[in-house]
């Protein structure tokens, strides 16, 4: 880990970033059906991206190894309509390639976030996964994260 760098995207990122989040959504349908990749979803992905890297209430984070993008993270800045904080930083892509982890690079990029979310004045982040995604909800509970909503679908 010790020659990765992590920074903010760049549009020049959105074609290796699109293919993270491709992985990370299939990933996400093996965790429920409810999660079925659209066939459209390169495409809108792609836009999706491009609007992360172009606003400023947005940001991705890539880690970059030897010139190679292997883990992204999309955060963005949200209004609270009811609650204080006023606003939250929501992380809401987060992948990292498998042979990447467990050695404290996906922790290493969860602290780099809040460190921008803080300087823009955020108070509160918080993190979006598929519920059933039991890996992720403890990778997040060790770094002092905590469930405060959930949300249940039904197929029609």
């Amino acid at each position: 880990m010790t020659d990765v760098k992590l920074r903010e995207a760049r549009k020049a990122d959105v074609e290796a970033l699109v293919a993270l989040v491709e992985r990370l959504k299939r990933l996400n349908e093996e965790f429920d059906p409810l999660f079925r990749v659209r066939g459209d979803a390169r495409e809108r992905t792609r836009r999706y991206l491009e609007n992360g890297v172009e606003r400023p209430d947005k940001f991705i984070l890539v880690a970059e190894d030897a010139g190679m993008i292997i883990g992204m993270l999309k955060a963005e800045i949200r209004e609270r309509i009811f609650y204080e904080p006023a606003s939250e930083g929501a992380i809401i892509e987060f992948y990292l390639m498998p042979e990447h982890r467990h050695g404290g690079l996906g922790r290493k990029m969860i602290e780099e976030a809040t460190k921008r979310l803080k300087e823009r004045g955020i108070q509160l982040i918080t993190a979006e996964f598929p519920s059933m995604n039991k890996i992720s909800a403890s990778f997040y509970e060790r770094l002092g994260y905590r469930a405060i909503l959930s949300i249940y679908g039904k197929a029609l």
